[in-house]
């Protein structure tokens, strides 16, 4: 469905079960075609010269298996011809999910580090919640592309350098949650969780089974651990416990984004800091090193609420916005599984920032602001992705929303009135191989849209 409120603009996304990465024009055309060796992990971008940067997903050694995995980075040119790989898979690092491109040409790109149990519970995690492939913890890397093959590092930023416990007062980064809400709590996706109930055993198997069907879960752990019980549920937890699903950049504030759908929550981070600082408490723009800024979506993980003061539910994709007056927001996909009350839903939502000259405002003791959203769109009944899915914000102020296992894209005006509606009917052309799920043809894991006059384009379509 198209209508004359629609942007115009050619819309990219690589559906999951395919090898391909497609164009296409608001009548559904596709315009053009790149054809790849692997299936996305991800989302796909297009530099300014044409060229089209994606993350490849590859098993690697086998210790990383989880939704989002990546591992493979390329660059093609507009004509489908590899300029330029990195493999960034080893036996303790596996790139997943996300890129964001830099202004300099460089790349943001999210990682799973390995730690081992012994690892964990040396710095202070609950063996109770330790597995036998301990954890991975998130990594920010800058990566600077040597063509044709490889990159240089030239900034990095590690969570485990970020930490608080209040588990273990022999253990490393033992204090008082509440006040460290720069740090994240090294027990905070367990802590104090309620018996699990027979109804959400069901809604976690039938969230699971879909998840698997668009080859988005891969613990073999659970897998073989059969219908759990309370203590099994609490013990077997994956190795993946932020599973970041996103990372933006924010050049006029030199400040980056992550979404944790994990914690339920999205954290800023300063990328003004130099790696010595990012892994401290001190140094960069803001005074604070590579601590959390700002935090928000479940303020009850650093002791500034209670399980009904959460916001987010699994979000994915948030996005920065500059207003005309300097004012800053995210724009973010909130995904919706597992809110209280009634039948799941979702909402994209849009979030006005704290962020004064002196830095991010909060009230000693309170949650990081704001209380509501600026704006929002939802559909009850008709409008839900459990997992994936994105939206971006428009030069005209209507939003462009992916819902992605469905393969749904759709524009909306500020209002909420639907003006362009796509159903996707390309992929499967590529699964994702021997002892994987099937994965629906369709699916999408976000889009994007490209103006007419954006240099990638101009002169090429």
């Amino acid at each position: 469905m198209r209508t004359d409120g629609a942007t115009p603009g050619y819309t990219l996304f690589s559906p999951l079960a395919s090898a391909n990465t497609y164009l296409v024009d608001l009548d559904g055309k596709v315009v053009h075609t790149w054809k790849h060796e692997y299936n996305p992990s991800s989302m796909v971008y297009l530099r300014d010269n044409g060229n089209l940067v994606r993350c490849g997903h590859d098993k690697g050694t086998g210790l990383f298996n989880g939704g989002g995995m990546g591992g493979i980075l390329q660059e093609f040119d507009w004509d489908g011809e590899l300029v330029w790989q990195d493999d960034l898979n080893t036996d303790n690092f596996h790139q997943h999910h996300d890129v964001e491109l830099l202004p300099n040409g460089n790349l943001l790109v999210i990682g799973w580090e390995a730690k081992t149990p012994d690892q964990a519970i040396a710095a202070g995690r609950d063996p109770n919640a330790v597995g036998e492939k301990g954890l991975w913890p998130d990594v920010v890397l800058e990566l600077k592309p040597t063509p044709p093959v490889g990159s240089e590092v030239v900034w990095e930023w590690h969570v485990w350098d970020h930490l608080i416990q209040d588990f273990d007062s022999e253990k490393p980064g033992y204090g008082s949650i509440p006040d460290h809400a720069g740090k994240l709590d090294l027990n905070g996706d367990h802590r104090d969780q309620p018996p699990v109930t027979e109804a959400e055993r069901r809604r976690l198997r039938e969230v699971e089974e879909q998840m698997k069907a668009l080859g988005y879960s891969g613990d073999d752990e659970a897998e073989e651990a059969g219908d759990p019980s309370e203590e099994d549920l609490r013990r077997l937890r994956s190795p993946d416990w932020m599973h970041t699903n996103a990372v933006a950049y924010l050049p006029q504030h030199d400040l980056i984004v992550i979404s944790s759908p994990e914690f339920n929550e999205v954290f800023v981070i300063d990328h003004s800091t130099t790696t010595a600082q990012a892994a401290s408490s001190k140094g960069g723009r803001h005074g604070k090193g590579g601590d959390f800024l700002w935090r928000w979506g479940n303020p009850r993980n650093y002791g500034a609420g209670k399980n009904r003061d959460r916001r987010l539910f699994y979000q994915h994709d948030p996005t920065w916005q500059v207003a005309a007056d300097g004012g800053v927001s995210l724009l973010l996909f909130n995904n919706g599984g597992g809110r209280p009350g009634g039948a799941p839903w979702s909402d994209v939502i849009q979030l006005e920032l704290p962020l004064r000259q002196t830095g991010f405002q909060r009230e000693e003791g309170k949650a990081f602001g704001p209380v509501d959203p600026v704006w929002s769109y939802s559909d009850q009944g008709s409008f839900f992705a459990p997992f994936i899915s994105g939206a971006q914000r428009l030069p005209n102020g209507n939003t462009l929303i992916c819902e992605g296992p469905n393969g749904r894209l759709f524009e909306v005006t500020p209002e909420g009135e639907v003006v362009w509606d796509f159903l996707n009917d390309l992929g499967g052309d590529k699964d994702f191989g021997e002892n994987h799920p099937p994965v629906p043809p369709h699916a999408i894991f976000r889009a994007h849209r490209y103006a007419p006059d954006h240099p990638a384009l101009k002169g090429r379509l």
